[in-house]
């Protein structure tokens, strides 16, 4: 048989498959998430979410020496206050708990790179990502408190501001409150195309943040939906994200696909709790290895279109990369 193309060839040895891979990742593309809770002292294991850690404001230093040591040299904050009421006036105070957790970070680590989530769901007694009326979330109020709270990020001293709230106009609000007080050179990762997805259950559950009533599905997307998640990218860019972003990622490669396709801004994924989650309980029942899941799924979302993930597999995955078996 006489064959004169033959794909094999550029598959017969490791060293030709890395030379000849088309995607191609990074530890410096990894965000890992950070819990901080303002009642902990010390270090606590989160039951939901097995291999991660809540942090006290004492110890939050110790998840960045972890990450550091891996090579991950960025993270994303999550707060979880010591108290809540219905306007969730913790998330923007001066010594709120991020706002205290971005401090001790910088002090110890001022190179290392702070985003931080701004929203209300882990603030407001309700656990409603805005201001209610009635049983509403009230679009155009919470503007003016996610505005004030990412403002109170930057200036503790966060590098980056990441709204996942998914308000109409909320980018807009931000970067205008930033610009007026001289933080022009501060970027925005969008949350711009997050569903109202059941994958989030373990992380509420970390955060402390479930709506008491009701659900997500009149500000978050429908998981039908896909050239809906054109539009909400679309007026992220337009209101002045420098960052889009897509969550959850495995579901949704085909959404992350089309938005890195059609806008020319750099694209983030967030593999979000629920599907750390399954990887951890089904590698703990046997049926799957863990180590080969992990890095499968990752370069899945990278092969899709992301430049950068969101993962509680950060750590583990600058090792592999590091050891050439993914990257």
């Amino acid at each position: 048989m006489e064959l004169i193309q033959r794909p094999r060839r550029l598959r017969g040895s490791d060293a030709v498959r890395r030379l000849c891979r088309e995607t191609r990742m990074s530890p410096d593309s990894l965000i890992y998430p950070i819990f901080v809770d303002e009642t902990l002292q010390g270090v606590r294991p989160i039951e939901a979410l097995p291999g991660q850690n809540h942090y006290g404001l004492d110890s939050v230093y110790l998840a960045v020496e972890e990450c550091l040591a891996a090579g991950v040299n960025h993270c994303i904050l999550f707060g979880l206050p010591a108290t809540k009421d219905p306007v969730g006036s913790s998330a923007w105070a001066e010594d709120g708990v991020v706002q205290q957790a971005i401090r001790a970070i910088k002090a110890k680590y001022p190179d290392f790179y702070v985003i931080t989530d701004v929203c209300m769901c882990e603030y407001t007694d309700h656990g409603h990502c805005g201001i209610l009326n009635g049983h509403e979330v009230d679009n155009d109020k919470t503007l003016e408190v996610l505005a004030k709270t990412a403002l109170s990020h930057v200036q503790a001293g966060a590098d980056m501001v990441a709204p996942s709230d998914m308000m109409d106009g909320r980018v807009a609000a931000i970067r205008a409150a930033l610009d007026e007080h001289g933080y022009t050179g501060t970027p925005i990762m969008a949350y711009s195309a997050k569903y109202a997805s059941a994958f989030y259950g373990p992380f509420r559950s970390a955060a402390g943040s479930a709506p008491s009533f009701g659900d997500r599905k009149g500000y978050q997307m429908d998981p039908h939906n896909g050239r809906e998640a054109l539009k909400e990218c679309a007026l992220d860019i337009e209101e002045g994200a420098d960052i889009i972003m897509v969550k959850p990622a495995l579901s949704y490669l085909d959404v992350i696909r089309a938005c890195s396709e059609a806008y020319d801004v750099p694209m983030c994924a967030y593999q979000v709790s629920g599907e750390y989650a399954m990887i951890k309980a089904t590698a703990a029942a046997g049926l799957i290895d863990e180590y080969r899941i992990l890095c499968e799924s990752a370069v899945s979302i990278f092969r899709a279109g992301a430049n950068m993930l969101i993962t509680y597999y950060a750590k583990e995955l600058a090792e592999a990369i590091r050891k050439g078996d993914i990257g």
